[in-house]
């Protein structure tokens, strides 16, 4: 074997050794504390004759086997592959970009953990489903901005999306319509595959004054020049909402304050629901409560044309992962057939 095709899919799990050490550690103080106070008890002779089935290595070797079992885990945790495969792949797709709104009113937590978590949940949901779609991220809170231009390295998009935070800029609607436009200008001019912009917002503030902070007109304009169809799913809490917290004293939570009252925001659909049927698409009131993204966007977005791309060359090692876990069970399988005790000495039958 090739040492240049052998690859860990899944590296950082090798942090995982450092608790398969501590437990080694924690067997062999605990083995040596036991043959000590054996040895304090009796000594060997007087042991044998008042505990003939007392063994002080037994569980030493029993609690090794199954130490050794999760040390052969943490390679098959770290994902090992080597022996390559090379096939040529078509592609057939869309080009979607996700839009995801990072203003401070995303930090209720009406929507749990909060509505920005959430949000990025719903996009990692999604992500997870698709097969050959690009996908490009856009933030936008009191501006909009590029942060991943279409990709079909999902793992890099993921990592992008993890790291969004919220801003703390002003709010308006230029915000969300320059990010429609951003998007829509962002998409290969001379492609001819689905286009389809995803936002997701709690939807307040979200209107301006003018056509060019219009939302409604942004995303009318998207299907009409770009032909980009526009979605949107709205996060939090129509009804009652929730504050918006901007820090702790102590174990108490601090909320945002004007004029000396606490700010409750609140999920605004309108503007969401009229943006995303003026861009041809559908919208999603996701609330509070949790959404099967997959079926979501098959429903949405999935029902959109795939354009078919040229065939690319994509090598796939082979996961071997299975022989490290096999060890595994195999080491705990010995561990669990190995007595605690001696077996009784056979006894005589007088004649």
């Amino acid at each position: 074997m090739n040492s240049t095709d052998f690859t860990f899919a899944n590296p950082a799990a090798l942090n995982w050794i450092w608790a398969v050490v501590v437990l080694a550690v924690l067997v062999a103080v605990r083995a040596r504390g036991r043959a000590r106070a054996l040895q304090a008890f009796a000594d060997t002779p007087l042991l044998r004759s008042i505990a003939p089935r007392a063994s002080a290595i037994r569980p030493f070797v029993r609690a090794a086997l199954a130490v050794a079992a999760l040390a052969a885990l943490v390679p098959a945790l770290m994902d090992p592959r080597w022996g390559a495969q090379v096939e040529e792949v078509k592609r057939r797709g869309a080009d979607v970009f996700f839009v995801v709104d990072v203003s401070r009113s995303m930090t209720a937590q009406d929507a749990s953990p909060d509505r920005l978590s959430r949000a990025k949940q719903f996009v990692e949901e999604t992500v997870e489903s698709l097969g050959g779609d690009r996908v490009g991220l856009i933030e936008f809170a009191g501006t909009a901005a590029l942060r991943v231009p279409l990709t079909l390295n999902y793992g890099a998009f993921r990592t992008t999306l993890n790291e969004l935070k919220p801003l703390s800029g002003a709010r308006g609607g230029t915000a969300l319509a320059n990010s429609i436009a951003l998007a829509a200008a962002s998409f290969p001019p001379n492609s001819s595959g689905s286009r389809a912009i995803v936002i997701l917002s709690d939807g307040e503030d979200l209107g301006g004054e003018g056509a060019d902070s219009d939302p409604v007109a942004a995303a009318k304009q998207a299907l009409a020049d770009h032909q980009v169809h526009v979605y949107a799913i709205g996060i939090g809490d129509t009804a009652e909402g929730a504050r918006i917290p901007v820090g702790r004293s102590g174990a108490a939570v601090q909320w945002l304050v004007h004029d000396g009252q606490e700010i409750w925001t609140k999920m605004d659909e309108r503007v969401l629901r009229e943006a995303s049927l003026a861009g041809g698409g559908a919208f999603i009131p996701a609330g509070t409560g949790r959404v099967d993204m997959a079926r979501a966007y098959a429903q949405t977005v999935g029902t959109l044309e795939r354009q078919e791309f040229e065939a690319n060359t994509v090598t796939r090692r082979t996961p071997r992962y299975q022989w490290f876990a096999g060890l595994a069970f195999a080491l705990l399988l010995a561990s669990s057939l190995v007595p605690a005790r001696r077996a009784p000495a056979p006894t005589e039958v007088a004649p």
